[in-house]
Protein backbone atom coordinates (compact mmCIF):
# COMPACT_ATOMS: atom_id res chain seq x y z
CA UNK A 1 0.00 0.00 0.00
CA UNK A 2 1.47 3.32 -0.94
CA UNK A 3 1.35 6.24 1.71
CA UNK A 4 2.34 9.98 0.58
CA UNK A 5 2.77 11.47 4.07
CA UNK A 6 3.01 15.56 3.48
CA UNK A 7 4.48 18.23 6.49
CA UNK A 8 5.57 21.43 7.12
CA UNK A 9 2.85 23.60 6.17
CA UNK A 10 1.63 26.90 8.06
CA UNK A 11 1.70 30.33 7.97
CA UNK A 12 3.92 32.84 6.56
CA UNK A 13 4.58 36.58 6.16
CA UNK A 14 5.06 37.67 2.90
CA UNK A 15 8.99 37.06 2.09
CA UNK A 16 9.11 34.18 4.44
CA UNK A 17 10.22 30.90 3.36
CA UNK A 18 8.88 27.34 4.22
CA UNK A 19 9.69 23.80 3.61
CA UNK A 20 7.32 20.77 2.47
CA UNK A 21 8.36 17.29 3.15
CA UNK A 22 6.62 14.85 1.62
CA UNK A 23 7.20 10.92 2.74
CA UNK A 24 6.83 7.68 1.22
CA UNK A 25 6.22 4.37 1.88
CA UNK A 26 5.31 1.43 -0.42
CA UNK A 27 7.19 3.18 -3.69
CA UNK A 28 10.43 4.58 -3.88
CA UNK A 29 10.71 8.08 -5.19
CA UNK A 30 14.42 7.36 -6.35
CA UNK A 31 12.71 4.76 -9.49
CA UNK A 32 9.49 6.86 -9.60
CA UNK A 33 8.95 10.61 -10.55
CA UNK A 34 7.24 12.86 -7.77
CA UNK A 35 5.63 16.26 -8.24
CA UNK A 36 4.17 19.14 -6.05
CA UNK A 37 0.42 20.50 -7.13
CA UNK A 38 -0.94 23.06 -5.17
CA UNK A 39 -5.01 23.52 -5.30
CA UNK A 40 -7.10 26.49 -4.30
CA UNK A 41 -11.10 26.63 -3.73
CA UNK A 42 -12.85 26.44 -6.90
CA UNK A 43 -9.80 25.87 -8.83
CA UNK A 44 -8.09 22.89 -10.30
CA UNK A 45 -4.87 21.31 -8.92
CA UNK A 46 -1.95 22.99 -10.74
CA UNK A 47 1.58 21.83 -11.33
CA UNK A 48 4.30 23.54 -9.25
CA UNK A 49 6.99 21.44 -9.27
CA UNK A 50 8.11 18.16 -10.21
CA UNK A 51 11.00 15.78 -10.16
CA UNK A 52 12.03 12.67 -12.51
CA UNK A 53 13.29 9.17 -11.17
CA UNK A 54 16.76 10.54 -12.76
CA UNK A 55 16.94 13.75 -10.77
CA UNK A 56 15.69 16.35 -13.43
CA UNK A 57 13.45 19.18 -12.29
CA UNK A 58 10.88 21.64 -14.17
CA UNK A 59 9.03 24.06 -12.57
CA UNK A 60 5.58 26.22 -13.15
CA UNK A 61 6.31 29.36 -14.38
CA UNK A 62 5.24 30.55 -10.97
CA UNK A 63 7.55 28.88 -8.94
CA UNK A 64 10.81 29.39 -11.24
CA UNK A 65 13.54 31.25 -9.20
CA UNK A 66 11.82 31.02 -5.82
CA UNK A 67 11.29 27.05 -5.37
CA UNK A 68 13.52 24.31 -5.17
CA UNK A 69 12.30 20.44 -5.66
CA UNK A 70 14.59 17.96 -4.34
CA UNK A 71 15.20 14.56 -3.44
CA UNK A 72 16.10 12.57 -0.32
CA UNK A 73 16.86 9.04 -1.47
CA UNK A 74 17.50 6.96 1.63
CA UNK A 75 14.77 8.90 3.23
CA UNK A 76 12.72 8.37 0.70
CA UNK A 77 11.39 12.15 0.98
CA UNK A 78 10.92 14.50 -1.32
CA UNK A 79 10.68 18.39 -0.82
CA UNK A 80 9.68 21.31 -1.82
CA UNK A 81 12.03 24.28 -0.60
CA UNK A 82 9.79 28.03 -0.96
CA UNK A 83 11.00 30.97 -0.77
CA UNK A 84 10.22 34.72 -1.57
CA UNK A 85 6.57 33.61 -0.30
CA UNK A 86 3.37 35.57 -1.61
CA UNK A 87 0.04 36.02 -1.01
CA UNK A 88 -0.86 34.42 -3.90
CA UNK A 89 0.87 31.08 -3.40
CA UNK A 90 -1.60 30.46 -0.42
CA UNK A 91 -3.15 26.54 -1.21
CA UNK A 92 -3.22 23.43 -0.50
CA UNK A 93 -0.78 21.88 -1.55
CA UNK A 94 0.32 18.13 -2.43
CA UNK A 95 2.45 15.94 -2.72
CA UNK A 96 2.47 13.06 -5.61
CA UNK A 97 4.11 10.18 -7.10
CA UNK A 98 4.23 8.63 -10.54
CA UNK A 99 3.57 5.02 -11.68
CA UNK A 100 3.19 3.87 -15.37
CA UNK A 101 3.22 7.48 -16.49
CA UNK A 102 0.88 9.34 -14.92
CA UNK A 103 0.10 10.70 -11.03
CA UNK A 104 -1.10 7.39 -9.14
CA UNK A 105 -0.56 8.34 -5.81
CA UNK A 106 -1.55 11.44 -3.79
CA UNK A 107 -0.95 13.39 -0.40
CA UNK A 108 -3.63 14.37 2.07
CA UNK A 109 -1.74 17.94 1.47
CA UNK A 110 -0.75 20.61 3.71
CA UNK A 111 -2.22 24.06 3.48
CA UNK A 112 0.13 26.82 3.04
CA UNK A 113 -1.20 30.59 4.17
CA UNK A 114 0.84 33.38 2.98
CA UNK A 115 -0.22 36.92 4.80
CA UNK A 116 0.30 40.02 3.50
Amino acid sequence: QVQLVESGGGLVQAGGSLRLSCAASGILFSKNGAAWYRQTPGNERELVAAISRGGSTDYADTAKDRFTISRDNAKNTVYLQMNSLKPEDTAVYYCAARKVGTYAYWGQGTQVTVSS
